[in-house]
């Protein structure tokens, strides 16, 4: 059973940077990709960027791109969102994510963190 913690979150200004970590435990070879969601008040959960364990292959939903970057460290076990040019939109609760197939829909997700709060204030 794979279990994911999150930390790294806070309070930053517009522009501003934060990074997200997320350590995982019981972390199997069944565990094909980690992603970060995100989840605002009153709105459904986002996915935002995705890693695939053996290939290292990211993605990311256009609103981040050139902004945040996905990364792992496989012998730590863990997978970090780097986020520059933080924007007060960015504002939510991100959750780690792990998936078994794909990791870019909430439906394909077998395990999630606590989550994590970031808020961008202008």
């Amino acid at each position: 059973q794979v279990q994911l913690v999150e930390s790294g979150g806070g309070s930053v200004q517009t522009g501003g940077s934060l990074r997200l970590s997320c350590a995982a435990s019981g972390y199997t070879s069944s565990t094909a990709c980690m992603g970060w969601f995100r989840q605002a008040p009153g709105k459904e959960r986002e996915w935002v960027a995705r890693i695939y364990r053996n290939s290292g292959f990211t993605a990311y939903v256009d609103s981040v791109k050139g902004r945040f970057t996905i990364s792992q460290d496989k012998a730590k076990n863990t997978v970090d969102l780097q986020m520059n040019s933080l924007k007060p939109e960015d504002t939510a609760m991100y959750f780690c994510a792990a998936g078994k197939t794909y990791c870019n829909s909430a439906t394909a997700i077998t395990t999630w963190g606590q989550g994590t709060q970031v808020t961008v204030s202008s």
